[in-house]
């Protein structure tokens, strides 16, 4: 938690409570349905939390924004961006049903009012959305496929309506391939632990 508080110093006390719930409800749903390995579960404020928030330092979502998280896996990055943006409404999507039982569990148990789960393939997906945030689930080009006519044009937030990618290493040829505009945003410039030396968010506006 003093991850949390170090970068994010201005947490209301219900986002506070709810950050410190994390780590003993992953721990409980982590025991029934293995969705997060054994090392990363004892840095989840780090590996998990924080990383989903980098996305915060590079883009604030407005009240009313829609944002479709896919891949979700357990709930990352939605379910701590939810936390922290109690007035966006977020969608997380996953095509593994076991991965959605953790986050309709964990969900459920916060009071996150804000946050849906949706077991499925993204492709499915009827709605459209202002922001699109994901963590390294497949390549760029094929991702940029599955989401793209569903990003409304707009801005309901910092930035103009976009994808937001959580990525690490060299991308310079996979976004090349997509044929979109991206920037590009060092998480070691938001945070200073070691685990982001080479990490990103990486945007492109629709």
């Amino acid at each position: 938690m003093k991850l949390i508080t170090k970068y994010f110093p201005d947490l209301n006390p219900e986002q506070l409570a709810r950050f410190a719930q994390l780590e003993s409800l992953y721990q409980e749903w982590n025991a029934k349905i293995n969705v997060i390995s054994r090392k990363d579960l004892d840095q989840l404020y780090l590996r998990h939390v924080l990383h989903s928030l980098a996305i915060a330092k590079v883009c604030q979502f407005a009240p009313g924004a829609r944002i479709l998280d896919v891949g979700c896996g357990g709930g990352f990055p939605s379910i701590p961006l939810a936390i922290l943006f109690p007035e966006a409404h977020f969608t997380a999507a996953d095509s593994i049903g076991k991965k959605i039982k953790v986050v309709e569990g964990v969900a459920s148990a916060l009071g996150l009012k804000n946050l849906t789960p949706h077991w499925g393939r993204v492709e499915e997906l009827g709605e459209r959305y202002d922001y699109v945030v994901s963590r390294a689930v497949t390549e760029m080009p094929r991702f940029v496929g599955w989401i793209w006519n569903k990003i409304e044009r707009g801005e309901k937030g910092s930035l103009a309506n976009g994808i937001l990618y959580l990525k690490g290493g060299d991308l310079a040829e996979e976004l090349a391939l997509t044929g979109k505009r991206w920037s590009l945003y060092d998480i070691p410039s938001f945070f200073d632990e070691e685990f982001f030396a080479t990490k990103k968010v990486v945007y492109t506006a629709k």
